[in-house]
């Protein structure tokens, strides 16, 4: 029986081996491959070291160019950010210019208003009335000369 257990046993532990030595050379090809990777794109990307730093390059502009190459979606970003804030507010200034003229001739509207109404109350006094009927000839209405009077009615209980 334990001749059988060491032979069910030997098999195991050969695809045991086996699948330890797959994972590792796996993960060792994987590991060159991504160290291989890095180190491309670190080359390509670096920029030359800030030793290579030169006057003639500052005066040249290289520098002012490589800040502006780095950072040229930001400047746009910046640029139509500033755009649009000062035709906002020049468009704010405009409203309330319109508002402010709107304010006046609302102002001069209800004067306009109330200077017609005080002269529609002035002609149409009683006594204005009655001025104009007997100064024209061409009405046969008249004021009566008896003054008026109250009627007063007894009111019934019931």
């Amino acid at each position: 029986m334990s001749k059988k257990k060491d032979k069910d046993t030997e098999p195991q532990q050969e695809r045991e081996t086996q699948l330890t030595n797959d994972a590792r050379q796996t993960n060792d090809t994987s590991l060159s491959d991504a160290l291989r990777r890095m180190k491309q794109q670190a080359s390509e990307s670096d920029e030359k070291p800030a030793s290579s730093l030169r006057f003639r390059d500052i005066l040249g502009g290289d520098v002012l160019w490589s800040l502006v190459k780095h950072q040229a979606w930001l400047i746009i970003l910046v640029v139509i950010i500033t755009t649009a804030y000062v035709a906002v507010r020049y468009q704010c200034q405009q409203d309330a210019i319109d508002i402010s003229r709107l304010e006046k001739k609302l102002v001069d509207a209800k004067y306009e208003a109330l200077s017609s109404s005080s002269n529609l109350t002035r002609i149409c006094r009683q006594g204005n009335v009655i001025d104009m009927l007997n100064r024209e000839d061409t009405t046969r209405l008249r004021t009566s000369p008896p003054p008026p009077f109250i009627i007063e009615v007894p009111q019934q209980e019931n």
